[in-house]
């Protein structure tokens, strides 16, 4: 019988300060300190990484191949759980005690039958964190051994997502001090856990970068690759790169904003939710199909709703809760079924003044054709929100831009009347369109008022 309270023993507590993302994506901790850590006795749950025929991986969870259908993200656990996924990732450790329908998140995940890829924060040398300093080295050793401790014992712990783009999302990886880092780092976490593999996720899988991680971080048990546009690609790209451990597409999705056309004035064009859609299902097909049986498995994000560049870019569910169409994509591509309720479908958003110029307080028109697959009666929600001006590198913490409400003059339906902004400035049109049973979509456009 499992111990499955140990890991909340009062005496086990690990003290820690935490700046958090709302996307739940960027945790950044500082290590306070930590008192009274007590090693715990046998692990709730073995999972390895074991060899396959020709050259393939398999993960085994208590002996019993395990497939990753995964999600990044800790909320909406039920709707994952209903379409098929068995895995849910973390990128900071104080996420494990989130309460979710008043339980702990690990503890929610197992009464689902959830598996967690619990994430250690590791820290970026952008935010400050310098490796060559031996106090901040040593107190991030002492975190991560902490961490470990506290939550291995826990039966819905799948494996350590040991650090998240930590070389930098636009980083060559030539930086040997954070692969080497890791390498120490890995061996404390085998050290206390030998029985939960690990996994470093990477932005992109560039060959420098792959082979700087294969020569400096041998301990490595699972490559976790970041990837947006070139997502269906990664396969072909880590073995071209001369990877032949396992691994896990750790983040896909839309293409990136920083992949498609912008306006003349800067502001990046963000693929329609349908396009979108269509994204996740074909990069999480061809990865697998591409990867020579090394895959094991993929991460769709964002499970949940973040401001990252627009509302709406990378969330696969709304503010207000509403699934969109990417969740019922990766519905299909898991199992080959689509969901009983299907969410609605922006066929077209069409306005003369897309991605134009107007004058301010111009009067201004905008239409859209809308499906539903089930026929349900649809609401429209018309919105003018001002371009965001708090764009940050690697997912870090965005501020929501202000919505002009008054500038909706008429926007109930299909076709809205609208004023421009008298402000002159870059501004978006965005309408969200929800079918009243758990379903919607949303799509918007950028112009300029000049």
């Amino acid at each position: 019988m499992h111990s499955r309270k140990l890991y909340n023993h009062p005496d086990a507590r690990i003290l820690v300060g935490v700046i958090p993302s709302p996307t739940l994506r960027r945790p950044w901790f500082e290590v306070v300190s930590f008192c009274g850590l007590v090693a715990s006795c046998a692990a709730s749950t073995v999972v390895k990484v074991a060899p396959a025929a020709n050259g393939a991986w398999q993960l085994l969870r208590d002996g019993e191949p395990y497939v990753v259908r995964g999600a990044g993200g800790d909320t909406h656990l039920d709707v994952l759980k209903k379409i098929g996924g068995t895995t849910i990732r973390t990128w900071g450790i104080d996420q494990l005690d989130r309460e979710v329908n008043g339980k702990s998140l690990l503890e929610r995940c197992q009464e689902l039958g959830l598996t967690v890829m619990a994430g250690i924060w590791i820290e970026h040398s952008r935010h400050g964190f310098d490796y060559s300093n031996p106090e901040l080295i040593t107190r991030q050793r002492d975190a991560v051994r902490a961490c470990v401790r506290r939550y291995k014992n826990h039966p819905a712990i799948l494996m350590w997502g040991l650090g998240n783009e930590m070389e930098g999302p636009n980083a060559d990886g030539s930086d040997t001090r954070v692969w080497r880092e890791l390498e120490q780092l890995a061996r404390i976490v085998k050290e206390e856990d030998p029985d939960h593999p690990i996994c470093t996720v990477i932005a992109g899988a560039a060959t420098p970068k792959v082979q700087a991680l294969m020569r400096d971080y041998p301990s490595l048990d699972i490559l976790g690759v970041n990837a947006y546009g070139a997502a269906a690609e990664v396969g072909k790209a880590v073995a071209e790169a001369g990877w032949i451990k396992p691994f896990i597409l750790a983040e896909f999705g839309p293409v990136g904003h920083w992949e498609v056309g912008q306006t003349p004035w800067g502001a990046p064009i963000e693929p329609l939710a349908r396009e979108k859609a269509a994204n996740y299902y074909t990069a999480h097909k061809s990865v697998l199909a591409d990867s020579q049986g090394r895959c094991l498995g993929t991460f769709a994000f964002v499970w949940g709703q973040k401001q990252e560049t627009t509302a709406t870019w990378y969330g696969m569910f709304l503010a207000t809760g509403e699934k969109l169409p990417a969740v019922d994509a990766v519905a299909y591509a898991w199992s080959g079924k689509w969901p009983s309720n299907r969410s609605p479908r922006i066929e077209r958003l069409e306005a003369s003044f897309a991605e134009g110029t107007v004058a301010p307080l111009e009067k201004l028109t905008a239409a859209a054709v809308v499906s539903d697959k089930e026929g349900d009666r649809l609401s429209y929600d018309w919105q003018v929100v001002a371009e965001s001006t708090d764009r940050k590198e690697g997912g870090d913490h965005e501020n929501a831009p202000p919505t002009f409400p008054e500038c909706v003059v008429k926007g109930d339906g299909p076709r809205a009347e609208l004023l421009a902004p008298s402000k002159p400035g870059p501004y978006r049109v965005f309408l969200y369109v929800r079918d009243g049973k758990g379903g919607a979509s949303a799509d918007n456009f950028p112009f300029l008022v000049k």
